[in-house]
C-alpha cells in the first residue's frame, strides 16, 4: 500500500462533508459515545458503495442518468429532514444527558443513510480504487476489498477524533443559550448547503 493512497485517503477522510457534520453535531449534542456510535454508522454507510464500485454497479450510476438522479434526489431529501430536524429538536441540545436520548440503532441508521444516499461516494470508489490497482492483477478484487477496509478505517479514526473533540467542549458549549441556537442554525444551514451542492452536481 502506498503513501499516495494513505495521503489520498486521509486528505479525503478528514475533508469536512455530511458524514463529519453529522458526526460533529452528535458530539455537541449527545456526548462522546454517541459521536463514536454516529461514526460507526457513517463508515458502515460507505459498504454498500464499496460493494457497487467492486461489483460495476457503479458503472450503471454512471451510464444511467435516471439511476443517478433518483439516489441524488433522495439524498438531497434526506439531507433537508435532517436540516428541518435539527432546527426543531431542541432538546437534543442541552446538558441533561437524560432527555430523550437516541437509541444507537437510531443514530447509527441515520449515519448509515446519510453515506448510503450520497451517489457521489459510489462514482467516488469508481473512479478511485482503479488507481491503485495494477492493470490484469490476478487478485484485483481483493486488493480493492483491501483498500477499501483501510479507507473505511481511515473515515472511522479521523470521524470519532472529530466527535470527540466536539464532546470535550460540549460542557462549555451546551451551557450557553445563545450559543446553542446559533449551532442549531449553523448546522441545520450547512445540512441545506450540502442539500443544495448535491442537487447541482451533475455525473
Amino acid at each position: 500500500m502506498g503513501i499516495e493512497f494513505v495521503l489520498t485517503t486521509l486528505v479525503i477522510v478528514a475533508t469536512p462533508g455530511t458524514g463529519v457534520l453529522y458526526t460533529l453535531a452528535a458530539g455537541l449534542s449527545r456526548g462522546a459515545r454517541a459521536s463514536v456510535v454516529a461514526a460507526v454508522g457513517c463508515t458502515l454507510g460507505i459498504i454498500p458503495h464499496v460493494i457497487a464500485a467492486i461489483t460495476g454497479l457503479a458503472a450503471l450510476l454512471h451510464t444511467s442518468a435516471l439511476a443517478f438522479q433518483i439516489l441524488k434526489y433522495l439524498g438531497v431529501a434526506y439531507l433537508l429532514y435532517m436540516a428541518w430536524k435539527t432546527l426543531r429538536d431542541k432538546s437534543a441540545y442541552t446538558a441533561d444527558v437524560e432527555s430523550s436520548p437516541r437509541s444507537a440503532v437510531q443514530v447509527i441508521t441515520s449515519g448509515v443513510l446519510i453515506n448510503v444516499l450520497n451517489p457521489k461516494l459510489t462514482i467516488f470508489f469508481f473512479a478511485f480504487l482503479p488507481q491503485f490497482v495494477s492493470a490484469g492483477q490476478p487478485s484485483a478484487v481483493l486488493r480493492m476489498l483491501e483498500l477499501s477496509a483501510v479507507f473505511m478505517l481511515f473515515t472511522f479514526v479521523v470521524f470519532v477524533a472529530y466527535g470527540v473533540f466536539a464532546a470535550a467542549v460540549r460542557s462549555r458549549v451546551l451551557t450557553r443559550p445563545r450559543v446553542l441556537n446559533w449551532m442549531r442554525r449553523v448546522f441545520a444551514g450547512t445540512f441545506v448547503a450540502l442539500a443544495g451542492r448535491l442537487a447541482l452536481t451533475d455525473r
